[in-house]
């Protein structure tokens, strides 16, 4: 994974935790967590509306065979 060992990881989490404090952190992860959530709710209904027939009219299109 890039190159990155557990003792850089554990480096980088002292950093982190040293810079913004203990008090900070859960509000962090909070933060990145929502983030995640609507970056995969935005791709899921991006991927529904590509997959979904258009609608005219207010009523679905059909196949025209």
């Amino acid at each position: 994974m890039f190159g990155i060992g557990m003792p850089e990881l554990i480096i980088i989490l002292i950093i982190i935790l040293v810079i913004f404090g203990a008090g900070k952190l859960p509000e962090i992860g909070s933060g990145i967590g929502k983030g995640i959530k609507n970056f995969k709710k935005a791709t899921h209904e991006a991927k529904n509306e590509i997959d979904e027939p258009k609608e005219e009219n207010g009523e679905k299109q059909e196949d025209k065979s």
